[in-house]
């Protein structure tokens, strides 16, 4: 815990693609910014809008990697669009086209997962796709169910380049059906300030770490959150120029904010020691 005994008043949500690691590789610092967060019990939780493995699964992934972390840390869009549905209709059922992470986390909330008449299609990502699958959906959906996405990002990084994501699934079934999804991950609020509640702090005492100007960063704009952007992932500097809202601070990776942070000795996040290079940096 804490070296005083009492927990610092700020935390960090941590996108883990293009953060954490790169495909396969650890991104380096990535290890050293999150062993000063359990050392000095810095609440943080990793978010991700991928909604494939469970949180046991996502854990091994980090561990194998070298990072030191338990399952408490992990906050999945399944994990959110589970408890969303449940606090919609409780005890409801879905037709999934998705993979284990979705499956488990429905199960978790006391969701049947079903093939006929669900209350509502839940889509997440996945290799398992098919047109049987999609030809299934849009009966449903024009039967009434309501068409969830745990996500909208168009696609998702691999080692050899993107795959179709979450987001252009959907998109089929949207234009199939004319029907438009209710996504849950971020940006959406319903995951965001879930996450923000799991860390038990306010907005002002949260920060949004990650390296995607439509996702992470647009989020934590939305609600208000401090959000840095890191490099390491698919933003460029010369990206930001096109978006209308801007990050608080650039980094290259966590390896800068973990210097930024060490200077201060992390009694305190790194916006009130900035010292107006804020100003600078986000000009790049």
């Amino acid at each position: 815990m804490h070296h005083n005994g009492t927990p610092p008043r700020f935390g960090f949500l941590i996108d883990m693609d293009g953060v954490l690691y790169r495909g396969p590789e650890i991104i380096p610092g990535a290890d050293r910014f999150v062993h000063h967060l359990r050392d000095r019990g810095i609440p943080f939780r990793f978010l991700t809008n991928n909604s494939q493995r469970t949180r046991r699964d996502v854990v091994a992934r980090l561990t194998r990697m070298g990072l030191d972390v338990e399952e408490e840390h992990v906050f999945t869009s399944a994990m959110a669009t589970a408890r969303f549905l449940a606090q919609q209709k409780p005890g409801g059922t879905a037709y999934v086209i998705g993979e284990g992470g979705l499956l488990t986390a429905l199960h978790q909330y006391e969701y049947a997962v079903v093939d006929h008449d669900p209350d509502y299609v839940v889509v997440g990502e996945g290799r398992t796709f098919n047109l049987e699958m999609v030809e299934a959906a849009v009966r449903m959906i024009l039967g009434g169910a309501k068409l969830i996405a745990t996500n909208l990002d168009p696609n998702c990084p691999t080692q050899n380049g993107l795959r179709p994501g979450c987001g252009a699934l959907v998109a089929m079934l949207e234009t199939a059906t004319g029907v438009k999804a209710f996504s849950v991950g971020k940006p959406s609020p319903v995951m965001m300030r879930a996450a923000r509640k799991e860390l038990g702090l306010s907005t002002d005492e949260t920060t949004m770490i990650g390296d995607t100007m439509e996702t992470d960063i647009l989020g934590g704009v939305q609600l208000g959150f401090h959000t840095v952007l890191v490099l390491s992932g698919g933003t460029r500097s010369d990206d930001l120029p096109r978006y209308a809202y801007r990050p608080e601070i650039v980094v290259e990776s966590l390896a800068e904010l973990a210097d930024l942070m060490d200077r201060n000795g992390w009694r305190t996040p790194w916006h009130q020691v900035m010292n107006g290079r804020t100003v600078q940096r986000s000009a790049v």
